[in-house]
């Protein structure tokens, strides 16, 4: 009798833990959402701005261009009758002059209004930027919050088995990097088939295009073509970027090894840093999870030893074993104290290695850190992939 009477009270005590824990997430949820409402407020008001700085830029630059063109030909037209001082009299060289100064003063004007537009919408779109990727932590914090709670507002037998079991948890990481993913793929389609907000400052350039054609101001729009022809290959090139970091298409298509071949080229032409990338063992197609998660490890790693480490070098070997994928990435950068690394990340440094290791863990896999002080870093990561786990996944 007395041991049951422990039992229902132990039982009691973590019903009411549970209880207050789920309280106190729930509030902070509510918070997390009224900030992101906020944020969100504040990127639409952003982007309104930027849409009306842009139109008035470009306003400002046609003014500019006509100016431009309104000077040269006053210029032209003072250089004929100060030089035909029997056709035009004293007082027809005057007003040239004084049309030639005034246009010329106009320019100054117009000019220094386009160069301060200019500064103000990539402030602007610098300020709206930062504030999108605080939505996006805001949506992801919350999301995963959600997920917590989901779990903890279950039935206490419930939890107690997800968190006895071991597949369970892997389970969850599973499902958790696989929402993540399907959201990158959203994510990566919209700015695949709309990019219509960076691409809004090439199109009111072409326009001014279509008008100095009209006009047959040949030379310049020639200039403005090859203006352009370089702004789009820089946009088009950034979009890339960006939808390849959002969710590489080809690791669905080709796989992880071809893809994290791909972005360690990326990676060396990027940064600077020589990199190189071998693989041992057969290769063989994983989930789309368990792919995408690997590939996150080493995106996280590179970029944290490109962040943090300054290295020359950096190398990423896998090796494919029958049961297991052994990850080694290395680099000759400045390197740390490994026992120092959970002190450390109350300093807000090496957050992304502990990041890292709570993913793997997630994955039933275990990760090693070697590196100390002006020696360089090594991360060994062992992830299982037995077929029965996986089929289950």
């Amino acid at each position: 009798m007395e041991k049951v009477e422990v039992a229902e009270y132990q039982s009691d005590a973590i019903d009411r833990v549970i209880k207050n824990a789920v309280g106190v997430m729930e509030n902070s949820k509510l918070q997390i959402l009224e900030i992101l409402d906020s944020a969100r407020d504040e990127l639409k008001m952003l982007n309104n701005e930027v849409k009306q700085i842009m139109k008035e830029t470009a306003e400002t630059v046609e003014k500019v261009d006509q100016l431009e063109i309104n000077y040269r030909r006053s210029r032209i037209r003072l250089t004929e009758v100060s030089r035909d001082f029997v056709r035009y009299k004293e007082e027809d060289i005057k007003q040239a002059y004084e049309k030639a100064t005034q246009l010329q003063l106009d320019l100054l004007i117009y000019r220094e209004k386009e160069m301060y537009l200019k500064a103000r919408r990539d402030e602007l779109q610098k300020r709206a930027r930062i504030v999108e990727k605080s939505v996006e932590r805001a949506e992801t914090v919350s999301a995963q919050m959600g997920v917590v709670l989901e779990y903890l507002s279950g039935e206490l037998g419930q939890v107690s088995k997800i968190l006895e079991s071991a597949k369970n948890r892997q389970l969850i990481g599973l499902k958790i990097i696989l929402a993540q993913e399907e959201e990158r793929k959203r994510i990566s389609r919209e700015l695949h088939d709309g990019p219509a907000q960076m691409l809004a400052n090439l199109v009111l350039r072409t326009e001014i295009v279509e008008r100095m054609i009209g006009k047959q101001e040949f030379k310049m729009v020639e200039d403005e073509i090859v203006d352009l022809k370089a702004q789009v290959r820089s946009s088009l090139e950034e979009m890339r970027k960006v939808i390849f970091n959002l969710r590489p298409m080809a690791l669905d298509d080709l796989g992880l090894i071809p893809t994290l071949r791909k972005y360690v080229h990326d990676f060396e032409e990027k940064t600077k840093i020589r990199a190189t990338f071998e693989t041992r063992g057969k290769e063989h197609r994983m989930n789309s999870p368990m792919e995408a998660a690997i590939f996150r490890l080493i995106q996280e790693a590179l970029t944290n030893a490109a962040k943090h480490a300054f290295p020359t070098y950096v190398g990423v070997d896998i090796t494919y074993q029958a049961q297991m994928v052994r990850i080694v990435v290395q680099d000759n950068g400045l390197g740390f104290k490994v026992d120092q690394l959970e002190q450390k990340t109350n300093n807000h440094t090496h957050f992304g290695l502990i990041g890292m290791r709570e993913r793997v863990e997630l994955l039933e896999g275990r990760m090693e850190i070697e590196s100390n002080a002006n020696q360089g870093t090594k991360i060994i990561i062992h992830i299982p992939t037995s077929t029965e786990k996986r089929k289950e996944s």
